[in-house]
């Protein structure tokens, strides 16, 4: 098992993949090895004028074999919990020894067991299994973050009132990418969000309707003003002749 190792201003920083390994790790409490080593030990040293009855050693016996039992079936449980997760996106939350509290969100690559304790690989590093706080949808991850860029671009136009036609392209590519947006994605983003929109939108429609319409006139004027001087060279050229 191997994580990764942070040096800043010439001091090792324990990474959220250190905190949570570290934390993992097996401690120094009872498990059944030692249950086993203190059962071998009463038998031991026990006292042979007054032994042990085999009652009260069948009986020790049962509590160790339920103790092993319910050990076996929480690291299967564990093991199959920690397995599930391959492939998923999952978030990883974790204290340091400093109680700051970091979170790590990746896909989960692989699972590895040792020591009785399930470990979870993200971006090639190894975080406890029990660390893991939450397993995202891919889903609603990409709507949530769609929703997120969508909101930031429509936040970043300009002022409505001085909105002008060179922000066409950026209107319309908007409007278009809610658009292709399926029902889902779009239940993501607020109601404000999608108003404000369609108010720049509409003004934008007001602005190039209003454009061609000046424009046109334009054309218009330029039309009359070319009938009306090709009129005044013929008149001039008669009078000449």
């Amino acid at each position: 098992m191997s994580v990764g190792v942070v040096v800043k201003d010439g001091q090792i920083v324990e990474t959220a993949a250190e905190s949570s390994v570290k934390k993992a790790a097996p401690s120094n409490g009872m498990d059944k090895d030692a249950f086993l080593q203190l059962l071998v030990a009463q038998m031991k040293y026990q006292d042979p004028l007054e032994p042990t009855s085999n009652t009260e050693y069948i009986s020790q016996y049962a509590t160790f074999s339920q103790v092993e039992q319910i050990q076996n079936m929480a690291a299967t449980m564990e093991l199959t919990r920690a397995s599930s997760m391959v492939g998923k996106l999952v978030e990883v939350r974790t204290t340091d020894s400093n109680g700051d509290t970091k979170t790590v969100q990746g896909k989960v690559e692989y699972v590895s067991y040792e020591n009785n304790k399930a470990y979870v690989s993200i971006n090639g590093q190894l975080y406890s299994a029990d660390d893991v706080s939450s397993v995202v949808d891919e889903s609603y991850q990409t709507a949530l973050d769609l929703a997120v860029s969508f909101t930031r671009a429509v936040n970043q136009l300009p002022v409505l009132e001085y909105l002008t036609t060179d922000d066409k392209e950026a209107v319309e590519t908007l409007q278009k990418g809610f658009n292709s947006m399926n029902a889902y994605q779009q239940s993501f983003i607020s109601e404000e969000t999608i108003k404000k929109l369609q108010k720049y939108v509409e003004q934008m429609a007001k602005l190039v309707e209003a454009e061609e319409k000046k424009n046109g006139e334009t054309e218009k004027e330029d039309g009359e003003n070319t009938e009306t001087t090709e009129g005044t060279e013929g008149v001039e050229n008669e009078g000449t002749e």
